[in-house]
């Protein structure tokens, strides 16, 4: 059986003797074999959980240049090492819910015909907006400081279905405040209006994908 070794801070540990890292895999998202020492300071636990287990060597590795930042950034990064990772992943989710409630509620209301929730669409819209622009922020910061603004294929797909979606959102949400009785009578203006809408989920969700699989990987088989 092939041990399961980990990196912190140039120490390499192993874990083998741990059920949590059953399969070189750590909570679904930390693979043994890989640098965990900038994962760990955002771990809810502290490194002395390492110290139950072994060190068996030493990792000299090549010095990898990192991104020049602002002393101010250096220092909340120093004090919040979350700062680092986590804020496109926490503003992320209110895009998501947002652009999928707009269509949701739509669809509501043509079964229905209860304007409420037609009215509730249009506030989700506005939410989605307003995060939409919060998350594509997040986003190029995490991808700049984490990914030094590299290519990435996940994150060329993110950032165009981002725009994308931000013009979509902001043209129907226009197109709604200037004719609030747009699916009162359905005509060729109001289904256009209606796929405008409808296209929020296919958008998102893409994006959602892709993020995903930034953060969570897939394993090949």
């Amino acid at each position: 059986e092939r041990p399961v070794h980990i990196v912190h801070q140039g120490k390499v540990i192993d874990v083998s003797k741990s059920k949590l890292w059953q399969g070189g895999v750590h909570m679904r998202r930390h693979h043994a074999g890989k640098d965990l020492t900038t994962d760990l300071q955002a771990a809810p636990h502290g490194p002395e959980v390492l110290d139950r287990y072994p060190q068996v060597g030493i990792l000299k590795k090549e010095e990898i240049p990192e991104i020049k930042v602002p002393k101010a950034l250096a220092w909340l990064l120093a004090k919040f090492p979350m700062l680092r990772r986590h804020p496109h992943p926490m503003t992320v989710h209110f895009p998501i819910v947002f652009m999928f409630c707009t269509p949701i509620f739509n669809i509501l209301y043509l079964i229905t015909g209860i304007k409420a929730f037609e009215l509730t669409a249009l506030h989700c819209l506005a939410g989605g907006i307003l995060f939409t622009v919060v998350a594509i922020i997040t986003g190029f910061y995490t991808w700049w400081l984490n990914y030094m603004a590299k290519p990435l294929r996940a994150v060329t797909i993110k950032r165009h279905f981002a725009i994308t979606m931000l013009v979509t959102e902001i043209v129907v949400f226009v197109w709604r405040i200037k004719v609030p009785d747009i699916l009162d009578s359905f005509g060729i203006a109001s289904l256009i209006f209606l796929l405008l809408v409808l296209s929020f989920l296919p958008m998102v969700t893409t994006m959602g994908w892709y993020g995903a699989k930034l953060t969570f990987p897939i394993e090949e088989a």
